[in-house]
Parts: C-alpha cells; structure tokens; sequence
C-alpha cells in the first residue's frame, strides 16, 4: 500500500500532482471524473516531445466543448510512487482553447486503471493498493 499527502488549494479545491517524466516536472490537478490524463501543448513540447510523436487523434468534451486532442504514448509517467513505462495521454493547446491555468494538465483515471485507490480529503491523502 502506498500513501501520499497531497495539499488542497481552498480557494479552487484542487488536488495537485507532480508528475515526472525523466528530467521534467508536470503539475498536473488530479480529477476523478477526467477519464483520461490531459496534458498541455505547450508543455508536452517543452519537455522534448514533438509534433511528429503523436500516435493519433480523437475527440473530447471540455468544459469549453468539444476538442479535437492529439494522442502521445508518454515514457516513464512517474507519479504518486507508481511508475508507468508508457501512458498514453491526450494534448491540446489549452490557451488557444481558452483554458488559462497554472497547471500543465490533469491526471486522469487511465493512470490508476490498475490499482485500487481511495482519496481521503480530510486527512488529504491518497492511499493506493
């Protein structure tokens, strides 16, 4: 069993993520009615990714509306103590799509697809089987 703290910021109630892949660091909100992780453009890029590494295409609902998203197989997704040699992740340009956020993206429940967790608010901790 793994246990992690994580902070609530009040004003938002928003559960933040760090996320590693290799030497780069996404804040990611942990939300568990996002179906699959999300992730930023402009990030993904700046962490080394290129256009020319998407596997393919599919269409979401934002809260913005619908979204065309390109599909990247990440390496090494290291976060809450679980480390996946390849998530698959959806990308969007979130300024362009009027998403304006101090977060990289949201980790969503393809990552914990395998696992069993609880998330426990009051105590602000996360404890996965």
């Amino acid at each position: 069993m793994k246990l992690t703290k994580f902070d609530v910021i009040e004003e938002e109630d928003v559960i933040i993520m760090i996320v590693w892949t290799g030497n780069y660091r996404f804040k990611l909100a942990f939300d568990t009615a996002v179906t699959h992780t999300i992730i930023d453009s402009n990030a993904l890029f700046v962490s080394g990714y290129q256009l020319k590494d998407s596997v393919g295409k599919t269409e979401i609902e934002t809260s913005n509306g619908m979204v065309i998203v390109e599909l990247y197989n990440m390496q090494n997704f290291d976060c809450l103590g679980i480390k996946k040699q390849e998530l698959q992740v959806q990308v969007y340009d979130f300024a362009a799509h009027g998403v304006n956020s101090e977060y990289h993206g949201m980790v969503g429940l393809n990552f914990l697809k395998d696992h069993r967790f609880c998330v426990d608010m009051i105590k602000e901790k996360i404890t996965i089987n």
